[in-house]
């Protein structure tokens, strides 16, 4: 037996609740993993709120992240004793997650714990600052180098955006952070934004051109904010989307693509190949300052995650939370 939050929806209505699960209970797959951190990210924070279509199986173990070590295997890369971290693949969605103590997943889709990283850290890190990494390398993959200009990051207080700034700053770039929460404007600065500005300069429909502000942008927002921040870009510029919490809507023009050359370049991270997320965990290990990474980071216990993902989802969280599973 072992404990896990277990998701279920019926005509009685949806329920979450922390309970104990026989091991039988477990999805097929070739890796056993005792998980010892997962983490509330926006897509958990729906998914235990009951708030968007994220889950696409009853009942379901939320969860997209975990990280801990192997105790059973039959995968030739994994074997009892191993350091591994799972993102995205589904996992928490169509397949049970890592908000339990233990996870059967496939070898596939892991990567090995980096030796810079305890398994707390790495989901200090998670699905939230793995996705941030992809968007630097988007940019960097685009030829946007910090010398072309200052970097604009939305939704600046959440987890994308959180390693984002610091990552960015870390990197050389003078990043210029949008958030609606004033009162975090040190928190942001601690990271490595050199300005704040609030997200209602960005949030409302605007012009399709405007005044060339941003060589790069960092987008986790979406709608009328990933618009203006296109229309904002310089000419020849890059904007990494990864995000829609404003909304799915891109209520824009072409004009920034056609007459000023703008990127507009899309980053998954619940499907990106192994190479490319080993690329990117690497580079996590390189470029991200652990002290940043503890200042932006709380955590709960098992028995906290509903209560950490309502306060995700009243915007009542800043930076990460990790959960603590053992």
């Amino acid at each position: 037996m072992f404990k896990a939050l277990l998701l279920d929806k019926s005509d009685a209505g949806f329920s979450a609740a922390l309970t104990e699960l026989d091991e039988a209970r477990l999805p097929a797959a070739d890796v056993l993993l005792r998980v010892e951190y997962s983490t509330i990210n926006f897509k958990d924070g729906l998914a235990i709120t009951n708030r968007g279509p994220v889950v696409r199986q009853w009942p379901m173990v939320p969860g997209i992240d975990g990280a801990g070590t192997v105790l059973e295997s039959t995968h030739p890369d994994w074997k009892p004793g191993d350091r591994a971290v799972l993102n995205g693949w589904g996992v928490g969605e169509t397949h049970w997650g890592c908000l339990a103590e233990r996870a059967r997943l496939k070898g596939d889709w892991l990567v090995p714990l980096p030796a810079a990283f305890t398994p707390r850290q790495a989901m200090a890190i998670g699905t939230a600052g793995y996705t941030a990494m992809l968007c630097v390398l988007a940019l960097e993959r685009h030829g946007v180098r910090p010398d072309a200009g200052d970097v604009l990051v939305t939704g600046a207080t959440g987890g994308v955006g959180s390693v984002a700034t610091a990552l960015l700053a870390r990197l050389g770039w003078r990043v210029t952070a949008a958030t609606g929460k004033a009162a975090e404007a040190d928190y942001l600065k601690q990271l490595g934004a050199a300005a704040v500005i609030d997200r209602a300069e960005l949030a409302a429909p605007g012009k399709p051109l405007q005044k060339e502000r941003w060589a790069a942008v960092v987008d986790a927002v979406g709608s009328h904010t990933l618009v203006n921040a296109l229309a904002q870009t310089r000419y020849g510029g890059v904007v990494a989307a990864c995000g829609l919490a404003q909304g799915m809507d891109l209520p824009g023009t072409v004009a920034p693509f056609i007459l000023r050359s703008v990127t507009l370049a899309g980053v998954d991270s619940v499907m990106a190949p192994m190479p490319l997320r080993r690329q990117a965990w690497e580079r996590l290990a390189r470029d991200l300052d652990p002290a940043l990474l503890e200042a932006m980071t709380s955590e709960a216990g098992l028995d906290g995650a509903i209560d950490a993902a309502q306060r995700l989802m009243s915007g009542q969280v800043r930076g990460r939370v990790v959960v603590r599973i053992g």
